[in-house]
């Protein structure tokens, strides 16, 4: 690679000719404040915040967009620039609602950390302030364009990464508003809720459908019964929300977290993916042997099943009929559960901790009430249980590690690694192999279906039946993956598909890891929560879903057999096609 000499702020560095002068200046160890800029998605020099002065140039420059050459020299800290920057981080403000106090972004906001970073404490600029609807269609996400600092990172994400391009900028100039075509409501496109755009939000333009409050109603009411599920991934990232480095695992404080919050019961929705894979497992062997249809598509990312409905509605009779992890627990807590404790279900307040947005839409999805109540009636992302667990003045760092309630808190390291993108395909075939051999697998780690590649193939050999396997994680990659389904080019048997960049670990609802913690990270943010999940899924006893005791003695005592008529009406369900344009209200 040809490199090039550049000289910043007097220090002279050596970096590669596809530079730019803001990666050179990271190279060099000098920090360029950003705004607009997000690491290999969003290079627009849009925000002007990266302003800089280049030697010989007339104006000042974007260093996010500006190519590095050699020779050049380049100031980053002198009163022109640093005036100019807080000029334009001013104005930035002086269009901003100033209700930080009670944003949910307070303290880990860009914008908030850039103007005390510019040393800003007064607003030189007064004038008209933009005022734009809120829309709170969605059952999932809200937007307020009147905090949006017109960055474009959302746009930027939904087009390039996940493909759905949902959110665009409309009109010129003080009207320019991030929406959708023609500022429809969310609920009403085709977005598909995964909450990408959330996570690379600098502010609080885009967030989550808040549920804190019905959750602490439910809590406060003694006639109800309320019991918890979390989620494979939660326990591998809820310690960022409390100052603890990425990648720490928290099962055990988690767990105690939830019991000082009150719930009656702290289960493991590691427990019904383990179900899941004994009914998906299952359900690819009925397939293959009856020439049913084929290749076999997971289900359990709400978000990409909503993406399947929107934008290739014709391939639905691929998808698994399992329900998510998430709604097969839901069903079972208002059913199994209820009859186990002798509990009368209508009594039962079922709150699940999901790493994702797009499960609030799930919950609330018209067919998922097989338990003859909602089957789950609430749904917190991780930062919302962070909140909680904060409101209720709870020691999080310092807690004992605690263990989930039994029968629906037991689970394997198959179950765990859902988290992560190929774990769903990993727990597979740790099942499937051993049900069609009768052998045990002489090496349980699947490596060829780990990793961030955004598409990976594999070949399992069963008995002398060879299955080809495929995992993409990001819509786009889905996208690329159906566009061979549909064509016939494909040769696959299953494929695991989650809508997010990294599966779960890297959810709509996830701790938000601001821009400048994504630049300064030496590998990408994703592979260090991956990281805590096999680590956690390598001590456990029980690394196999048929293994698990508990699924076993639901079999027996309450379901029958996997795809059992029981089975059929709990924890299998149907989709809906979609349009890919706004529908008509």
């Amino acid at each position: 690679m040809e490199m090039v000499n550049v000289t910043i702020d007097g220090h002279k560095v050596t970096v590669p000719k596809n530079y730019t002068v803001l990666e050179a200046a990271k190279e060099a160890g000098i920090d360029i404040p950003t705004l607009c800029y997000l690491k290999d998605i969003n290079k627009i020099g849009a925000c002007r915040v990266c302003l800089v002065e280049i030697k010989g140039a007339r104006a000042l420059q974007a260093s996010c967009v500006y190519p590095v050459s050699d020779g050049l020299e380049v100031y980053t800290n002198t009163p022109k620039v640093r005036e100019a920057r807080k000029a334009v981080v001013e104005l930035l403000i002086s269009n901003h609602p100033q209700d930080c106090l009670k944003c949910t972004r307070n303290q880990n906001c860009e914008l908030q950390a850039l103007a005390k970073k510019l040393g800003i404490t007064d607003i030189r600029f007064k004038g008209e302030i933009s005022s734009f609807p809120s829309d709170k269609s969605s059952k999932a996400i809200e937007r307020n364009p009147d905090k949006c600092v017109l960055c474009r990172r959302c746009v930027a994400v939904c087009n390039q990464v996940q493909s759905v391009s949902v959110l665009n900028a409309m009109n010129r100039g003080f009207d320019t508003v991030v929406a959708p075509a023609f500022n429809h409501p969310l609920d009403s496109v085709n977005c598909t809720l995964c909450g990408q755009c959330i996570n690379v939000c600098p502010v609080e333009a885009i967030k989550e459908k808040d549920h804190i409050s019905r959750v602490w109603d439910a809590l406060a009411d003694p006639n109800k019964h309320v019991v918890v599920q979390t989620a494979p991934a939660v326990r591998a990232v809820i310690a960022e929300e409390f100052g603890l480095p990425m990648g720490t695992p928290a099962t055990g404080k988690m767990v105690a977290a939830l019991r000082r919050l009150g719930f009656d019961k702290v289960f493991d929705t590691d427990f019904t993916a383990d179900l899941t894979i004994l009914e998906e497992g299952h359900e690819l062997l009925h397939r293959i042997k009856n020439n049913g249809k084929l290749p076999l598509i997971t289900s359990c990312s709400p978000g990409w099943i909503k993406y399947c409905e929107h934008h290739f509605p014709e391939l639905l009779d691929n998808l698994s009929t399992c329900k998510s992890p998430q709604q097969m627990f839901g069903a079972l807590a208002k059913t199994y559960y209820a009859q186990l404790e002798g509990i009368d279900p209508a009594n039962i307040y079922s709150v699940s901790v999901m790493p994702c947005t797009a499960k609030k839409f799930e919950c609330e999805r018209p067919e998922m009430t097989d338990s003859g109540y909602q089957d789950v009636d609430a749904v917190l992302t991780v930062r919302e249980l962070a909140r909680m667990i904060k409101q209720a003045g709870i020691d999080f760092v310092n807690l004992p590690d605690e263990e989930f309630d039994l029968p629906m808190g037991m689970s394997t390291g198959a179950g765990l690694i859902f988290g992560a993108t190929g774990g769903v395909m990993e727990a597979a075939l740790r099942t499937v192999y051993e049900v069609v051999t009768g052998q045990t697998l002489p090496k349980l780690d699947f490596e060829e279906v780990r990793g961030l590649e955004g598409i990976k193939e594999a070949k399992v050999d069963l008995n002398g039946t060879e299955v080809k396997v495929a995992v993409a994680h990001g819509l786009g990659n889905a996208k690329k993956v159906m566009e061979k389904v549909k064509d016939g080019t494909a040769d696959y048997h299953f494929i695991e598909i989650m809508a997010c960049p990294g599966g779960c670990i890297g959810g709509g609802g996830t701790p938000i890891v601001n821009a400048l913690t994504r630049t300064k990270l030496d590998q990408d943010y994703r592979n260090l929560r991956i990281k805590a999940i096999y680590a956690e899924d390598a001590q456990l006893p029980l690394r196999k879903s048929h293994e698990n005791p508990a699924v076993k003695k639901l079999y027996e005592e309450f379901l029958g057999e996997p795809l059992g008529e029981k089975s059929h009406h709990l924890l299998h369900t149907h989709y809906t096609k979609r349009s890919k344009y706004p529908e008509q209200k």
